[in-house]
């Protein structure tokens, strides 16, 4: 795998963060930094941590999955990219009403671990490419911050009149990833 492909899968698993991210925005009458910078740094946290959790959880598996690795790794980024595809056709619905402040701690880390799920099955790929596992950890987590970062942004300055569907977005890049792993794979053991 390469540096590319591990930048574009952190732009991929950025997408449920940048819209969770738009939605709390638009639960702010102006944007204010801490509290953009206070969701950012738990998404990017989490969004960082989790696969090295699936990385080291996959890794005791290492004999049984060496021979699968890439339909393992195509069968999840195809799943989780199917996923927010189908996550992101349903219209954004910030709940500002419903959750008294979207921006506490208890609700932010909820919504860090929720958006990171997909993350933790992702490290089970890296199982296969160790020599690259710090370096995705850390790029999913700085462009998970970056994409959250903005969202908030971008929610609080742009509100509804946002149009772009980026879990699609980020469904469609995943499942990209997924099959290019999966041809390399096949086209280099021909």
């Amino acid at each position: 795998m390469d540096f590319l492909s591990i930048i574009i899968i952190g732009i991929g698993l950025s997408m449920d963060c940048f819209a969770v991210a738009i939605s709390k925005g638009m639960c702010l009458k102006r944007f204010k930094f801490k509290k953009a910078f206070k969701m950012a740094f738990l998404f990017g946290l989490f969004q960082g941590l989790m696969p090295l959790i699936g990385f080291f959880g996959g890794k005791a598996f290492t004999e049984l999955i060496s021979s699968l690795d890439h339909w393992i790794a195509f069968g999840l980024l195809g799943f989780i990219g199917g996923k927010m595809f189908i996550e992101g056709l349903k219209p954004i619905d910030p709940k500002c009403d419903t959750t008294p402040h979207p921006f506490r701690w208890k609700v932010l880390i909820t919504l860090a671990l929720a958006t990171s799920i997909d993350a933790l099955a992702t490290g089970i790929i890296f199982v296969s490419f160790p020599d690259k596992i710090w370096f995705a950890i850390a790029s999913i987590g700085a462009i998970s911050f970056l994409f959250s970062f903005i969202g908030v942004y971008m929610g609080a300055s742009f509100g509804l009149r946002i149009k772009l569907n980026v879990e699609v977005i980020g469904g469609i890049i995943l499942i990209g990833i997924g099959l290019k792993i999966l041809i390399e794979h096949l086209t280099t053991n021909c």
